[in-house]
């Protein structure tokens, strides 16, 4: 059988995402990670680098005839719009960035790629250029517009962890109003579903956190646990999904409760990420859930200041390509 294709955008040329994306080169990865990208880029950075990699036009169905060998790296070039410099943003490559996504993408539907993962990308830079047509929130929202997915949730995963997230980049002051019965059912719907499909756990058990110090501490610190959670919680046990809380979120991550649980689900992006950037900063990935598509990231940006120094470490891009194979590969199991 086949080895999985994976797409991987190599994000903002003047960042970090060439660098790592040539150490894929060397990693022991059981599937073909094409680097969608300018290949005179890469190789540039590779000779700035002292990294001795064999760049390889990247030919559709060519992944059983030629196989690949260390230190290769399949590329499937894009050329970027105007000359890059390591460390220097340019707004004439906003819309390269752009095509690397929208390149995987197609890739994706015509059945040429398995999924994608993609390196950082700046989104000031592509604001400012006015690459995107509009305001351009990031990966995520750029590709469930893309893909007209009406939902989707986010989700960071690792050493041993998952955490996914009711609401993502709000204000703080926002987030309460936004926290809604309708919205953490639905998220709770999502992650389990894709827990279940994507990741081949038959039963998946989360733990869900309250929004207030100590849950609300039996409404004395907030009523969003009573009036808007717990029958959020009690909706969906009545489906059959295995929710459980809310838990205060200052403990809920004691090894006692996660030995028995599949993902932690936050009500928003402070509340539950810094435990887990604390327990394995530059090994995380970053998964998009709801999508009708793979997609993992790294947990980090893009470093414009470690561009081409060779200080950048690609552990986490690894891991998101490694995230992403599993991922593949749990797919083509229910799909023979």
């Amino acid at each position: 059988m086949s080895l999985p294709v994976l797409a991987v955008a190599s994000g903002e040329p003047a960042g970090i995402g060439p660098d790592i994306c040539l150490d894929l080169a060397f990693a022991e990865l059981l599937c073909r990670p094409v680097v969608l990208g300018d290949k005179g880029l890469l190789a540039q950075r590779a000779e700035m680098l002292g990294k001795n990699v064999v760049l390889r036009d990247f030919v559709s169905g060519n992944a059983d005839k030629v196989p690949l060998c260390h230190g290769e790296l399949e590329v499937l070039h894009i050329p970027l719009a105007a000359p890059c410099e390591a460390g220097r943003l340019n707004p004439a490559n906003a819309r390269y960035v752009l095509q690397l996504l929208d390149t995987a993408y197609q890739g994706i539907t015509e059945g040429i790629f398995d999924g994608m993962v993609t390196a950082p990308l700046h989104k000031g830079i592509i604001n400012d250029a006015g690459a995107a047509g509009g305001f351009f929130s990031g990966h995520t929202e750029y590709l469930a517009e893309k893909s007209q997915t009406e939902q989707v949730v986010m989700m960071l995963a690792g050493d041993g962890l998952r955490v996914a997230l009711v609401t993502t980049h709000l204000p703080l002051r926002a987030v309460a109003d936004a926290v809604t019965q309708p919205l953490v059912e639905s998220v709770v719907r999502i992650l389990n579903a894709d827990l279940r499909d994507k990741f081949g756990i038959a039963q998946p058990h989360i733990l869900v956190t309250g929004l207030n110090p100590h849950a609300g501490e039996g409404g004395h610190l907030g009523h969003e646990e009573a009036d808007i959670i717990i029958p959020a919680l009690a909706r969906l046990k009545s489906e059959g999904i295995h929710a459980s809380g809310p838990y205060p979120a200052d403990t809920v991550f004691q090894p006692f409760l996660l030995k028995d649980a599949d993902a932690v689900l936050a009500m928003y992006h402070d509340q539950g990420l810094p435990t887990l950037k604390y327990a394995g900063f530059g090994q995380g990935v970053n998964i998009t859930l709801g999508l009708p598509f793979i997609r993992t990231s790294v947990d980090h940006g893009t470093a414009l200041d470690l561009a081409g120094t060779g200080k950048a470490a690609s552990g986490s891009l690894i891991e998101a390509v490694r995230t992403a194979l599993e991922m593949a590969a749990e797919i083509r199991k229910k799909q023979r």
